[in-house]
């Protein structure tokens, strides 16, 4: 059974989390959402992980919550320091003060969960990442001007204009609809993803990660916890170069998988598969 319900983290922090699974049993921290999604892009793995024994929990992220939400115009409050010791403090007031917990990101989740594993490697059995590299491989075919990439990503230095969010929402979320989901997400996805997003306060909150930390730059470097990198071949925002590239910078464990046909959104258009490599991941590596 899914619960659905607040944990809070600290003063001005609380945020809004799905939670289900036996309470003490090896926790799968799918914290970290991608953008302009939510925690429902979890509702389909969450009934597998249960039904193999996994706690999860699910929360929408920092400015996502309605309780975690700090102002966004003051970009410090979405620095990324403060995005990755959301996880770990989530994992404390979930119950898992100081254990080791499995990590699952997905785009700007990933990009957090990257953050997370070069950060406090000591605290993560597995990281899962869906669609977003490794920063210093996404970072690299950025710059590469013979690659595709850049324009691949385009939509970030839109997201950096202070009129973006009223465009984004404007005639029904038009934009967001068919701009950003545009990928076969199904209707019923996005409608539980705006939700939570199609509305200005937590619409600005999300773009302030984009502000806050521009170009997606971050000083992570080799990961040593086992990882499985899930990604979509027909993804138009990451690219094969970036994609293939991770490899380089993980020296444990390191598995890719590629989903043909896949685009970004993975967890909306290919639950059953990722869910099942997810969970193939985590046996091979228990608490």
């Amino acid at each position: 059974m899914i619960e659905t319900t607040d944990i809070k983290t600290r003063p001005g922090l609380t945020f809004t989390a799905d939670v289900a699974g036996p309470a003490g049993g090896p926790l799968v921290l799918l914290l970290l959402h991608g953008f302009p999604e939510s925690r429902h892009s979890w509702r389909e793995a969450l009934p597998v992980l249960v039904g193999a024994g996994y706690r999860a929990v699910a929360p929408d992220q920092r400015g996502y919550s309605l309780g975690a939400r700090p102002d966004p115009a003051d970009l410090s409050n979405y620095a990324f320091d403060k995005l990755i010791d959301d996880a770990i403090e989530i994992a404390a007031a979930a119950g898992y003060d100081g254990k080791r917990f499995h990590l699952v990101g997905h785009d700007w989740g990933g990009q957090v969960s990257w953050g997370v594993a070069g950060k406090y490697p000591d605290r993560l059995v597995s990281l899962t990442i869906l669609s977003r590299p490794h920063p210093s491989s996404f970072r690299r075919a950025l710059l590469n001007e013979a690659g595709d990439q850049k324009h691949r990503s385009r939509h970030h230095r839109a997201f950096l204009e202070p009129e973006t969010g009223k465009m984004l929402l404007a005639d029904n979320a038009k934009r967001l609809r068919k701009g950003l989901f545009g990928e076969g997400v199904p209707s019923a996805a996005l409608e539980a993803h705006l939700s939570v997003l199609g509305n200005p306060a937590a619409l600005e909150a999300a773009l302030a990660w984009y502000r806050s930390n521009k170009g997606l730059a971050a000083d992570i470097g080799t990961i040593e916890v086992p990882t499985l990198y899930i990604w979509g071949d027909a993804d138009a925002t990451v690219g094969p170069d970036a994609a293939h590239g991770t490899a380089e910078f993980v020296g444990a464990a390191y598995a890719m998988e590629g989903l043909p046909g896949v685009g970004h959104f993975v967890m909306d258009q290919a639950a059953a598969r990722a869910t099942e490599l997810l969970l193939a991941h985590l046996k091979k590596h228990p608490v």
